[in-house]
């Protein structure tokens, strides 16, 4: 991957430094292989949304259990801010050691861009937890308008409403991460600006769907089961899924803060391997009704299982008279190389921030992701876990990626990405 500037290396060189220096003071980066977990227990956070699924049943299994993590806490998070909050806290000081976490956080709560008073909190990405399966979804007054992965149909709608004195609201979950990333590429690649033609909000995942029940807003980008909850209430309709716009798409993150990695690494291996053997149960459809109803109870979603279940199984009932089954777009948490970290995956969400000024679009892209993405621990826990050969990619970039609208990523060339797009934040 090259560097987006060639100033890159002096403007980032500090965070960099700051970044690996946890890892500088610990450099075996190894694990002793007859060693047990250091602790018993970390404390994880979660947003209820489906892509959580390879934590909560790796404590409803007991899997953290039988790789002797019995006291792992698997928290439910408020919102993906105070995901944040509590990450730069620390278990040790009431917060999380890590959480289920939108891939983008971890790189923008290390380089301070997001944190109180911009302090840099080292951050490591161990694993993913899923590929696609999110959702655009859209108010039901816009149903005439024929939107569907086409976003341009929106645009005299959404003028209109301007003209007339209204304001156009699309909400997202948080700044800069994947689902306002998604809503942002998608309103884009239809001739409709994201920072211009319309306002951005933030709003929790489960609060998504009251809030557009009462009008209060246009359209909105949120992870399942709360796009299935909107359509089977009858408040609005899918418009796409992000599996649309890009096949096989990254999407949630299993992070933790990087000095408790250092300080247990041990317990880090034994962790990673409790969340693979989940998302191996995870991606089986023989348990997706079972995992459902595990996802549905008071203490984790509190929502119907059905809310959950139909995309689980790619099945999408768009809400708008589309009913598409065997679509090939349900979550996948373990094929395709689903639990892989790629390097070139990181790449793009941070290529995407520097598109609409979310980083500055000096940032040594490549270094960055080199300090914050811990593929290295991903294989050392898959080689002890038994993974087939076949379920470890051979290297850590799948190479070019082509969207919905044509365009291409190439990780080894974000700059030629960036200057193809035609509307951006950048300069």
């Amino acid at each position: 991957m090259t560097d987006i500037s060639r100033r890159s290396i002096l403007k980032t060189s500090a965070t960099v430094a700051l970044l690996g220096a946890v890892r500088t003071a610990f450099p075996s980066g190894a694990f002793a292989a007859t060693a047990g977990p250091e602790v018993t227990g970390v404390k994880l956070g979660y947003i209820a949304l489906t892509d959580a699924a390879p934590l909560v049943i790796a404590k409803e299994k007991g899997l953290f259990a039988k790789y002797g993590l019995p006291d792992v806490e698997v928290a439910k998070q408020a919102s993906w801010g105070a995901t944040r909050d509590n990450l730069v806290l620390g278990g040790a000081a009431n917060g999380i050691d890590g959480a289920h976490i939108l891939t983008p956080m971890p790189y923008l709560i290390s380089t301070g861009k997001v944190t109180q008073n911009n302090v840099p909190v080292p951050m490591s990405i161990l694993a993913r937890l899923n590929l696609d399966s999110q959702g655009i979804s859209v108010a039901k007054e816009y149903a005439g308008a024929g939107v569907g992965l086409d976003a341009s149909k929106l645009k005299e709608a959404f003028a209109a409403k301007k003209a007339g004195g209204g304001e156009v609201k699309v909400a997202m979950t948080f700044p800069g991460g994947t689902h306002d990333l998604w809503i942002r590429y998608w309103l884009a690649a239809g001739g409709i600006d994201p920072d211009k033609d319309v306002s951005t909000i933030v709003v929790p995942p489960p609060q998504m769907v009251a809030n557009m029940k009462v009008g209060n807003m246009d359209a909105f980008c949120v992870g399942e089961p709360w796009n299935e909850q909107l359509v089977n209430q009858g408040i609005g309709f899918t418009a796409c899924t992000t599996g649309e716009l890009w096949k096989g798409h990254p999407e949630k993150a299993l992070a933790l803060r990087s000095d408790w990695i250092e300080a247990n690494p041990n317990a880090t291996k034994a962790l990673l391997m409790a969340v693979m053997e989940a998302q191996q149960w995870a991606d089986s459809m023989d348990n997706k009704e079972e995992m459902a109803a595990i996802l549905g109870k008071r203490q984790w979603f509190n929502v119907p299982p059905k809310d959950v279940l139909g995309r689980l199984k790619g099945t999408i009932n768009y809400g708008n008279g589309r009913l598409l089954e065997n679509t090939g777009l349900e979550m996948k948490f373990w094929k395709e190389h689903a639990s892989y970290p790629f390097k070139s995956h990181d790449a793009w969400f941070l290529t995407e921030n520097v598109r609409w000024g979310k980083l500055p679009g000096d940032t040594d892209i490549k270094a960055l992701v080199d300090k914050v993405n811990r593929e290295d621990l991903w294989r050392a826990a898959a080689a002890d876990l038994g993974v087939a050969a076949a379920d470890i990619p051979a290297s850590s970039s799948r190479g070019p990626e082509t969207f919905f609208d044509g365009k291409v990523f190439d990780p080894e060339n974000p700059k030629a990405y960036l200057d193809s797009l035609t509307i951006k934040a950048m300069a």
